[in-house]
């Protein structure tokens, strides 16, 4: 869903780091304040499965404050996640997301680490109608661990060899698809903040509409 239909997160978390590193002083750009959350938040998703899950939500508090207290202040990492909550229930969309979505040849299961609530919102503010929506949420797991996939296919009757996951993070996307047993194409936007990933997709896009042809090229068998 975000950064793949909707655009990347990017700008909208550097304002969030703006406003910290304004309220607490700390000596860096939001870029630097930006790829340390980020990395410190994608280590946390890995290890927030099964008994040990937290929201979404709750995963960027705690590891927002975990990364201010690195440079020996602290913060409640509240407020300032709220405003990336607004950001997932209205993030723009993508140019040429509500084409793709409208004229796409195969139905289309939205499988997104996020927060079920922000992100049925965000598709209610589109008109956007997915065949099915699985979340981090609903099964308690998070990309790239296989569960979320597994549910997909499970609530779609699909069968792993006519899927192919589309996202645009290398780790989440790509990795999690692959280890999942499916194909995997990586839309390679400019706004993501970071990605931590290093899998290979079996096929790169700039952009839905190259998705669009490359599954109407495909054999339909």
């Amino acid at each position: 869903m975000y950064g793949t239909l909707t655009t990347g997160d990017r700008a909208a978390v550097e304002r969030v780091c703006q406003d910290v590193i304004a309220a607490v002083g700390l000596d860096l750009s939001p870029r630097a304040l930006g790829v340390a959350w980020g990395e410190r938040f994608f280590l946390a998703l890995d290890h927030a499965n099964d008994a040990e899950f937290a929201t979404l939500f709750e995963v960027e508090a705690r590891t927002l404050r975990a990364t201010v207290a690195d440079h020996g202040t602290t913060i409640d990492p509240y407020p300032y996640v709220r405003q990336l909550t607004a950001y997932w229930r209205a993030a723009p969309l993508q140019p040429e997301a509500t084409e793709f979505f409208t004229s796409f040849p195969l139905p289309i299961c939205i499988v997104s680490n996020a927060d079920r609530a922000d992100l049925l919102a965000c598709l209610a503010r589109y008109g956007l109608q997915p065949a099915e929506v699985v979340t981090s949420e609903d099964v308690r797991s998070y990309k790239p661990a296989p569960l979320i996939f597994a549910e997909a296919l499970q609530r779609t009757g699909w069968r792993p060899e006519r899927v192919i996951h589309v996202g645009d993070s290398l780790h989440s996307d790509v990795g999690g698809a692959r280890a999942a047993g499916l194909r995997s194409g990586w839309l390679n936007r400019t706004q993501r903040i970071h990605d931590i990933g290093r899998d290979q997709p079996d096929y790169e896009f700039a952009d839905l509409h190259a998705l669009t042809t490359l599954v109407r090229q495909l054999p339909s068998a």
